[in-house]
């Protein structure tokens, strides 16, 4: 058994706290800040090099005798298996769902804010039957450019490519190149549209509607619907309500409009700001959507609706303070 077997092995066992100090100090990994690798998880590579906030979750097993890289807040989800003799590269705010199968017999890349979703699967070598018979073997990388959905259950076959800005629909069959823009299903995924002529053109006002459409989600779902809280609905679109101790508020900055009133009646104010240069001074908790950034505050709405804003509709938010 190889020294990094062993590690690989160790590291599957050890408590997640002292993971990422294991990968500093027996495999020279480079890790960034609050790096995070869950309870039976393990990874390795010939070099790895995880950036800020990235995390790979619980159950996941990732092998690579090439290079393994995961930009900042690339998240790699749960009961995924990631493994061969060449290099996996994820782009930061990128995605893998869980359970997805990626062979890399040769290098998979992920752009940036790009997602492969659940049950993906990728593979870079195909072969069975006797190449010494005449069968084929077929070898080639695989790449996504920058902000490409996979959607659920698509297999990408050798040689791959699926240039920037496009969608793939679920159990698709990409065997080949896709064209950037592209939008692709079937099997084989061919193109049935183009990525801008679906995309709406969001103009300041279309901004400041889809945050208060956002605000009344969160609303009905998480605050009336699973946390049983009263909530009160405000003229202005906010939203207010009462939970443990604290009395909050919930209100859009919006791009238009006059300047947004502090309100000093003691309440906790979280703010969707939309309207650009301006955040709430001497406050911690608001939710740039304009530079997709926010604060590392703590306080548990706050948190609970920036990681629903990512669940939900896809609002990726990195920390101000790390700027």
């Amino acid at each position: 058994m190889s020294f990094k077997t062993l590690i690989f092995a160790m590291l599957f066992f050890c408590p997640p706290v002292v993971k990422p100090w294991i990968l500093r100090v027996f495999c020279g990994a480079q890790l960034g800040r609050h790096v995070k690798i869950g309870w039976f998880a393990s990874v390795m590579g010939r070099h790895i090099a995880l950036g800020d906030y990235s995390e790979v979750r619980a159950l996941t097993l990732i092998k690579c005798d090439g290079d393994l890289v995961l930009g900042p807040y690339a998240i790699v989800s749960s009961f995924n298996l990631i493994y061969g003799a060449a290099g996996f590269f994820v782009g930061e705010h990128s995605y893998i769902g869980p359970q997805c199968l990626i062979n890399t017999d040769e290098d998979v890349r992920l752009g940036r804010w790009s997602a492969l979703g659940a049950r993906c699967m990728v593979y870079t070598h195909g072969s069975f039957l006797p190449y010494t018979e005449g069968y084929w073997v077929r070898f080639g990388a695989v790449t996504l450019g920058d902000y490409v959905w996979c959607a659920a259950g698509v297999f990408l076959q050798p040689a791959s490519e699926i240039g920037s800005h496009s969608f793939v629909n679920s159990r698709s069959v990409v065997g080949g190149s896709l064209p950037p823009g592209t939008i692709a299903e079937g099997n084989p995924a061919r193109p049935v549209g183009e990525m801008e002529r679906m995309r709406r053109t969001m103009s300041p006002r279309r901004v400041d509607a889809a945050a208060a459409h956002m605000l009344r989600h969160f609303s009905e779902l998480m605050l009336t619907g699973i946390m049983s809280v009263p909530v009160e609905t405000e003229r202005s679109g906010g939203v207010r309500f009462r939970h443990g101790k604290k009395i909050y508020r919930l209100a859009i900055a919006t791009s238009v409009g006059p300047t947004p009133t502090i309100t000093a009646d003691g309440s906790t104010t979280i703010w969707l700001v939309t309207r650009p240069d301006w955040r709430p001074a001497d406050s911690p908790h608001w939710l740039d959507l304009t530079n997709n950034r926010m604060t590392s505050d703590r306080d548990p709405i706050y948190v609970e609706l920036a990681l629903f804003l990512k669940r939900y509709y896809g609002v990726q938010l990195a920390y101000a303070e790390e700027e």
